[in-house]
């Protein structure tokens, strides 16, 4: 399933027929959306298009293979107020910036995670590691609420958030991302300069 052939540019090429199934013109086989849910997951790239009209339909795609996974009982990955937020971005004044935003704000999150690996990695099964895990976890989750309330700071609130308290003191193990933490702050300051300025136009 995991084979890149197919297509010129290394993409693996996946034709849709009106029957609404898909075929791997790579390995000469019918997958399905589970299929191809695997391949996005093994870091195979890969274009669908429709059999009939050869247009480029890999966007849909993908959005039903996210519906299909949501679908599945504790597979929730979108928080309602953050689909409630999204949907209200169509034909906002901001809708043609979030697309490229979103791509940047995830890719900043899977690196700061493949950063958290290589420290526990380095660090090993040590004592507190749990702990520390969980507060990266926390940090990234209000990064995102930040994110989110940029672009929209009376619609987005995460409803399960607590009340603040007297900040807790930070775990030995997160101290060293320390340093990650403060350039994706300087990254989100600079990007609300941008929506700020996009906002005055």
């Amino acid at each position: 399933m995991a084979d890149t052939q197919g297509a010129d540019d290394g993409r693996v090429v996946i034709k849709k027929y009106a029957n609404r199934r898909l075929y791997n013109t790579a390995s000469s086989s019918y997958v399905t959306l589970e299929h191809l849910s695997d391949m996005v997951k093994q870091g195979v790239d890969f274009v669908v298009y429709d059999a009939k009209t050869n247009e480029d339909i890999t966007r849909t795609v993908l959005t039903q293979i996210i519906f299909e996974e949501e679908s599945r009982e504790g597979q929730n990955l979108l928080p309602i107020q953050f689909l409630r937020q999204l949907i209200g971005f169509y034909g906002n004044s901001m809708q043609a910036f979030l697309p490229s935003y979103l791509e940047l704000s995830l890719a900043t999150f899977a690196e700061q995670q493949e950063r958290m690996r290589a420290q526990f990695a380095s660090i090993g099964q040590g004592k507190g590691l749990g702990g520390a895990y969980e507060e990266q976890i926390r940090q990234n989750l209000a990064m995102f609420d930040r994110a989110m309330k940029m672009f929209s700071p009376f619609a987005y609130a995460r409803p399960e958030e607590p009340a603040k308290t007297a900040p807790e003191p930070a775990a030995p193990a997160a101290a060293a991302s320390d340093e990650t933490l403060d350039a994706l702050k300087r990254q989100m300051a600079e990007m609300q300069a941008q929506i700020e300025k996009l906002a005055k136009r």
